[in-house]
């Protein structure tokens, strides 16, 4: 792993062993790609961090600064020891759960990435359903801010009551879903 362009492009990245499915090269390139200028200046959340490469990436390119929340204390120490590696500033590795940390945060964000463990049998927990049906991603989001989550492609797009699916697009097994808020 590594991360890809900006500032910082082409530095490798650690992967915690907690981290099942980290994000592709290719899938980072394509959401970047699309997200564009959005990137400079904005003030980025990354849910499920893992190996932080999410928010690596948007820092690379320019973001003001990233919060990343994982629930797991060897990302969260794998994401300080990638964020000094890149000599990136403005990052923040926080060890919480999602839903809790939003419960408790009272930040705004440019941009928020939820990138969890994906739904694959009937049972299994919806991370991204569950957030978007929570109500605490609204209220943290800029007006014209994107939420971007990662689901696996076999997976319909979940509803939302605060926001508009704009975009779905896929890539081998993985979708990446962009939401804006309702007007």
């Amino acid at each position: 792993m590594r991360i890809i362009a900006g500032k910082a492009g082409r530095i490798a990245i650690k992967v915690p062993a907690a981290v099942a499915r980290p994000t592709t090269d290719f899938v980072r390139q394509a959401i970047f790609s699309i997200l564009g200028e959005r990137v400079e200046n904005a003030r980025v959340l990354d849910l499920f961090a893992g190996s932080g490469a999410i928010g690596l990436e948007a820092l690379s390119r320019g973001a003001a600064s990233c919060v990343f929340v994982d629930e797991h204390r060897q990302a969260c120490a794998v994401i300080a020891e990638n964020l000094s590696k890149a000599r990136l500033d403005g990052g923040l590795a926080v060890k919480a759960e999602a839903i809790s940390f939003l419960k408790r945060d009272a930040a705004t964000y440019d941009l928020i990435f939820a990138d969890p463990p994906y739904w694959k049998h009937y049972g299994d927990k919806d991370h991204v359903g569950d957030l978007l049906k929570s109500g605490l991603l609204a209220p943290l989001l800029a007006p014209d801010g994107w939420l971007v989550a990662e689901v696996s492609a076999n997976q319909a797009s979940p509803p939302a009551e605060d926001f508009t699916l704009s975009d779905r697009r896929e890539y081998g097994g993985s979708a990446i879903l962009f939401y804006v808020p309702r007007a």
